[in-house]
């Protein structure tokens, strides 16, 4: 081989090596960024802030970014939602993601979300619940909480609070603790739940005395007297008031969700639908809290062909954008309606797929479409089969 080398005008050869300590040199940086960012990282970075435009104030969405790891999907999912038309999200901050350790914090996921839907002009109403392993027994599942650890819950919403003065200025307490799932398998209990949510009232507006302590959105339910399964959310509520909740909350999460009944289907208290939330409202008048507003931090219709449970999809975008309608026009109480929920990280293969406005890879369904016509003025089209 050597000899034919010799053929090789030594320009042609000084070229080739050029070329190969080029190749050389990009492989090299190549591993770097590999090894610094990831595979599928991307740029991201956090623009000047966006103004949401819409007709509609009280549009919004549960956003679901807890196991979003992908920072370009977090910022592409709040720039949709802002698009859409939506001033308001509810996000849920797992306790257990953030504080994995007592007293160590761990804020970066949280920091990007936040980061990212203040950039594009959303008002953040933050969830926290999902206990560590650190603060329950073993074998119970992240749900459950007990009176001994409801202090080291307290110190994290209230440190939550804190990092996020003036940024994040709406915080719900728990999650449908009207649920025995969601009490970590035990018999729903309203004045156990009441002393969590007064602990943390206290030690929240201690570190932060202008957030928003909503009391937990209760699970719809008409569970009869004694179920295994759940607490009907009006006789929960009841219960809540007549142990003091009243004194620890600064307004109400309410769970609306219409099921197969049209949004102007009446209140019954023998029934679920979306004005279901009158019923609950109407509790706190009884009780002397009026002046306290409410928010639907979940709720909406689904189209899952199959589901005894859904509706069509030309029902589901009528149905949503007339609870939008109607929470502004006759429910001044109502300060905000996040339905549940804009698009998951990866698709669930359940009727919960049906519920979305966006796919996992970003494709907007009808019903976003037709939202995002509405929010901005303009005339919105769908079938409608009777």
């Amino acid at each position: 081989m050597a000899r034919y080398l010799h053929s090789i005008p030594a320009k042609v050869i000084e070229r080739v090596r050029g070329a190969i300590r080029l190749l050389v040199r990009l492989v090299a940086v190549g591993l770097v960024l590999w090894t610094q960012n990831g595979p599928r990282q991307r740029l991201v970075v956090v623009g000047p802030k966006r103004q949401v435009v819409s007709i509609n104030s009280k549009i919004g969405v549960h956003t679901r970014l807890t196991d979003e790891v992908e920072e370009w999907k977090i910022q592409r999912t709040l720039s949709m939602v802002r698009e859409m038309g939506a001033s308001w999200v509810v996000e849920y901050f797992p306790w257990a993601y953030y504080e994995p350790s007592s007293g160590v914090y761990r804020w970066d996921h949280a920091d990007r979300v936040v980061d990212h839907a203040i950039a594009q002009g959303q008002t953040i109403i933050a969830r926290i619940d999902f206990v560590p392993d650190w603060a329950r027994p073993d074998e119970t599942t992240f749900r459950y909480l007990d009176r001994d650890h409801y202090d080291d819950y307290a110190s994290f919403v209230a440190a939550f609070a804190e990092r996020y003065t003036g940024r994040v200025d709406h915080i719900i307490v728990w999650n449908e603790p009207n649920l025995s799932f969601e009490w970590g398998y035990r018999l729903p209990d309203p004045v156990a739940y009441t002393e969590l949510l007064c602990r943390t009232y206290k030690a929240v507006k201690g570190a932060n005395a202008s957030v928003k302590v909503l009391a937990a959105g209760l699970a719809p339910t008409l569970a009869p007297a004694g179920s295994e399964f759940g607490m009907d959310d009006v006789e929960f509520l009841e219960e809540m008031y007549a142990h003091g909740a009243g004194a620890c909350f600064d307004g109400l999460a309410i769970h609306a969700y219409g099921l197969t009944f049209d949004p102007d289907d009446p209140a019954d208290r023998q029934e679920i639908n979306f004005s279901r939330a009158e019923i609950l409202r109407d509790v706190m008048v009884a009780h002397g809290d009026s002046d306290k507003p409410c928010y639907i931090t979940e709720g909406g219709w689904n189209d899952h062909p199959r589901w005894t449970k859904a509706v069509k999809p030309y029902q589901r975008i009528s149905y949503t954008i007339r609870a939008y309608e109607k929470a502004l026009e006759e429910w001044p109480w109502c300060e905000a309606v996040c339905l549940w929920a804009m698009r998951f990280p990866w698709a669930q293969r359940t009727y919960q797929d049906y519920f979305c406005f966006v796919t996992p890879d970003f494709v907007p369904k009808p019903v976003y479409t037709e939202v995002q016509h509405y929010a901005r003025g303009e005339p919105y089209e769908y079938l409608v089969v009777e």
